[in-house]
């Protein structure tokens, strides 16, 4: 669901099995997440943040405190989420200052929510903590990968040449059918993205 004031993906992974479920960048709207775990009849045991871009975290203390579950994000990029409240006032907005992370996570790291393993890539470049979770036939990339588009590096830590790197050699490593569920805007495939991605012949 897209949330927050720059209406960032926030994904929710459930393990069918055991209800357990993690939430994937919650970038604002608590109670709309909220309200679709309970839709679901799901219980909320991580909260996995892709990179530590204000937008993609603003959620990040109300879901703790509700439920109590484990905060994820990589080391590179935990010290992101102590700057939340200066990042977010130079576009002119506000956010809630994120708690500190309870596990950092870095390449070749798994997720267990319930049944499920979400394996962490490593895919620096758009911030240098930026990871991409991959289970089950998808990746969830944050701002690494869009549809027909990469991720910004002109933002403090980020860099273009490492971003194209993380894309060539993880992501595009991936089976071509995999679902490539982005931090904005629609999803796309890693097949499609390999073929006409107008980025991916460049560095």
């Amino acid at each position: 669901m897209p949330v927050g004031p720059l209406q960032a993906n926030c994904y929710i992974v459930g393990c069918d099995q055991t209800r357990q479920a993690a939430v994937i960048d919650p970038g604002g709207d608590a109670d709309r997440i909220l309200m679709a775990l309970a839709k679901e009849k799901l219980t909320l045991t991580a909260i996995i943040d892709t990179h530590g871009h204000f937008d993609h975290v603003g959620a990040n203390q109300p879901l703790k405190s509700a439920s109590g579950a484990s905060l994820m994000i990589h080391a590179l990029d935990a010290p992101m989420l102590g700057e939340m409240v200066r990042s977010a006032s130079a576009w002119g907005l506000k956010v809630e200052q994120s708690p500190q992370p309870d596990r950092l996570l870095d390449e070749g790291d798994t997720v267990a929510v319930g049944d499920l393993q979400l394996k962490v890539l490593h895919t620096p470049g758009h911030t240098p903590g930026g990871i991409s979770l991959y289970v089950d036939s998808a990746v969830f990339v944050g701002d690494t990968l869009f549809a027909g588009s990469i991720g910004r590096t002109d933002f403090p830590g980020g860099d273009f040449d490492t971003l194209i790197a993380s894309i060539k050699q993880k992501l595009f490593a991936l089976p071509d059918d995999t679902a490539v569920y982005t931090g904005h805007m629609q999803a796309t495939t890693i097949g499609r993205e390999k073929k006409s991605n107008p980025f991916c012949g460049l560095g």
